[in-house]
């Protein structure tokens, strides 16, 4: 069995190897492919599978005010998010990745699950600099995520960008 054909679990790697490792299968998993709904569902499943995470997945920019749930792995996910609230329309809104260390203390979190613990939220763009979506993962654990998620989360979503 290749790499490509199995869900691994980097969560004894440090976190540089664990996305290194993750991203090699990604890129042996998606050869060729551009499709962004396939790209999105792939890309969730390892970054879900390969960390353990609670909830990992997109909601997708289908007009300027509201995101709608896309491809996921965990449990129900919000369906609809306005644009401007909670940590996903707010990362949507003002163009940047969100850190939440402890979804608790951010005002206007909005709960889909409530282990949730903390959360990151990083905006997909187009080449025309629109967000069309946002990468959404969910902790079970407060403080999960930090700067070096921040910094390959965002190049993973680069990576998505360019390939649709």
């Amino acid at each position: 069995m290749t790499q490509a054909e199995t869900q691994l679990d980097v969560r004894g790697l440090a976190k540089p190897d664990a996305y290194r490792t993750l991203k090699a299968q990604l890129d042996a998993v998606c050869e060729g492919v551009t499709d962004p709904v396939a790209l999105m569902s792939t890309m969730a499943c390892v970054l879900h599978h390969g960390f353990g995470h609670l909830w990992t997945g997109f909601y997708r920019r289908v007009d300027a005010k509201r995101l709608l749930v896309g491809p996921y792995q965990g449990t129900l996910g919000c369906l609809e998010i306005q644009v401007g609230r909670g940590v996903c329309g707010t990362a949507a809104d003002k163009r940047f990745t969100m850190v939440v260390p402890d979804v608790r203390e951010f005002p206007g979190h909005i709960t889909c699950d409530a282990r949730s613990r903390s959360e990151i939220v990083v905006p997909v763009f187009d080449h025309h600099g629109w967000v069309t979506a946002v990468l959404d993962i969910d902790s079970a654990e407060v403080g999960t995520f930090d700067d070096e998620d921040k910094r390959q989360l965002e190049s993973w979503a680069a990576w998505l960008a360019s390939r649709v």
